[in-house]
Parts: structure tokens; sequence; C-alpha cells
């Protein structure tokens, strides 16, 4: 059973966003995880939202997702991403 991780981002600081963002692919890597969409909001057909970004991973299963994120390589990332943007980090499965 694949799985999703969904990030609903706010960005505050673009210098150190692309920091991060540069330096996420690396860590995915050993988990066989795939950058599906990568986008800025439009707009909002129904309803509201807070966030202005959205990225969706794919990863293999819901095992990957959890290694990945606990994995050395993303806990480092973990600080400059909270000073570059407030984020909602979610897993779907199917």
């Amino acid at each position: 059973m694949s799985a999703c991780v969904v990030g609903h981002i706010t960005v505050r600081d673009a210098e150190k966003w692309a920091q991060y963002r540069a330096q996420v692919p690396a860590t995915l890597a050993p988990w066989n995880a795939e950058l599906l969409f990568r986008g800025q909001l439009t707009a909002a057909l129904d309803g509201g939202h807070r966030h202005t970004d959205l990225v969706i991973i794919r990863f293999p299963d819901r095992a990957a997702v959890d290694a990945w994120y606990a994995s050395p390589a993303y806990q480092a990332l973990i600080p400059l991403r909270n000073e570059a943007a407030d984020m909602d980090l979610l897993v779907f499965t199917d």
C-alpha cells in the first residue's frame, strides 16, 4: 500500500525555503520516494485554505515515510524548514 506525504505550506522566508527545498531530494532518494507535485494555490473553489503552497511526495509504503521522516538527514533539515515556513505535514495511504 503506497503512502503520500502532503505538505501544506506558507513560506515566511523565501531564501531559507529555497535552501531547504534544495536539500530535501537527497533525503528522499534512499526511500524510493517520488515528488509528484509542487505548486501554489490559485483559487479555493469551495471553503477556505490557510496555506499558499502544496507538495505531494509518494513513498512505496507507510514504513518508508516513517523511516524518511526519522532519518538523520531529514531531521537535520527540520530546524531550517521551521525557520523558513509554516507547514502542516500529513500522511495519506491508499
